[in-house]
């Protein structure tokens, strides 16, 4: 598919798609404090991810993102009646704007917890095999470790999903040495060679990265 029509099919899909008005007072709120969001297309993409895992029941997912109030609506929608979101970020206020949003898109208050930690510090103290789908916005330098702490959150036929994680495609140029671009490099093999990982990786955002365990 050449450029121009990757390009038509890219507006097709923008412009037949619908965004709640809730959505769209999250998406703002993370645009005035200039947090990264997934774009509509990403965001249905999350929405049909996390209704594969409420198959299970008591389906649990976790977001680690500062812009919990656009990405969580997209989970939320997705997990339906059997989910439970666990959203991690050590701003409150991003969180507080985030159960705002959930509130008006009449969630139920038992369908999803913040917590309010470095999320490092956090994950090891959830329970393992316990959850079916992870989502992170992390630092380039911090992408490995996230990684270690979700795998083993994810029980089998879980997801993980790690966004903005190919870095614009800028971790194909072997002439970057900054330490973001080798940090997310080294992520993209480490994941490449993960033991029961199944990967996939798209063009979305700056590079979406989701690998399923086995």
């Amino acid at each position: 598919m050449n450029d121009t029509a990757t390009t038509a099919l890219t507006n097709y899909i923008v412009a037949t798609s619908t965004e709640e008005a809730f959505v769209a007072d999250a998406r703002q709120h993370a645009e005035e404090f200039g947090l990264a969001v997934p774009d509509p297309i990403t965001g249905s993409l999350l929405a049909t991810l996390a209704a594969g895992a409420a198959t299970a029941d008591n389906a649990g997912a976790i977001a680690v993102t500062p812009a919990a109030g656009v990405v969580g609506l997209y989970l939320l929608k997705g997990l339906g009646e059997k989910g439970h979101l666990t959203c991690i970020d050590p701003e409150t206020e991003h969180q507080r704007q985030a159960k705002t949003s959930f509130q008006a898109a009449g969630y139920r208050t038992s369908a999803y917890r913040f917590l309010p930690s470095r999320p490092l510090e956090v994950m090891g103290r959830l329970a393992n095999d316990s959850y079916q789908l992870v989502y992170g916005d992390v630092h380039p330098a911090d992408l490995r470790a996230f990684v270690d702490a979700a795998w083993p959150l994810l029980s089998s036929g879980g997801v993980l999903i790690v966004t903005n994680a190919l870095l614009d495609g800028t971790i194909a140029d072997e002439s970057r040495k900054d330490r973001d671009t080798v940090a997310a490099r080294a992520t993209d093999a480490y994941l490449r060679e993960l033991d029961g990982a199944l990967l996939c990786r798209l063009p979305l955002g700056a590079g979406l990265t989701i690998v399923t365990k086995r």
